[in-house]
């Protein structure tokens, strides 16, 4: 049986709140990427570009994906070698990146360059969320899913503010 949008929604957002992530983290993500494109950004703008992007079916799709993978790793219920490459988190598997990607696709180029730039600086929630080494937790896909939402909101706020480029004024 398919899932109603707002029952979907709920449950996405239960499973990021259960995995210990608020949308207030990622809402500040969103500010400081694009705090030096728009003065008068808020974190309330930031928030409700968050929430927007998880109103979306297909996020809500890729953040219980990526959840459920990274709980059943922790349960150790997925099989070899598989299971240690996701505990590991290991360098050449790609899959969590391209699964946070099918997020930042929805929202356009912008998104993507964010989304690298999250990805290879790690600030905030998702240097928590990806030094998890001395833990039983398991966020091979939360920290890039995370990533993803505020890289996909911040091109939300930078589609929504066009006059903030130089080559529009």
């Amino acid at each position: 049986m398919v899932q109603s949008g707002s029952e979907l929604h709920k449950v996405a957002l239960k499973r990021l709140k259960d995995r210990g992530v608020t949308l207030e983290e990622i809402a500040e993500l969103v500010y400081d990427l694009q705090k030096p494109y728009l003065a008068e950004i808020t974190m309330d703008l930031c928030l409700d570009n968050v929430q927007a992007v998880i109103r979306k079916r297909e996020v809500q799709n890729a953040i219980l994906t990526g959840i459920e993978l990274d709980v059943l790793c922790e349960e150790n219920k997925l099989s070899s070698p598989l299971q240690e490459i996701i505990k590991e988190d290991e360098g050449l598997y790609g899959i969590d990146e391209i699964l946070a990607l099918s997020i930042v696709n929805v929202y356009g180029s912008i998104g993507f360059t964010n989304y690298g730039f999250l990805d290879k600086t790690k600030p905030k929630v998702i240097s928590r969320l990806d030094n998890h080494k001395n833990t039983q937790e398991t966020h091979t896909f939360l920290d890039d899913i995370v990533g993803a939402i505020a890289a996909a909101a911040a091109s939300r706020v930078a589609h929504d503010n066009p006059e903030i480029s130089d080559i529009m004024k």
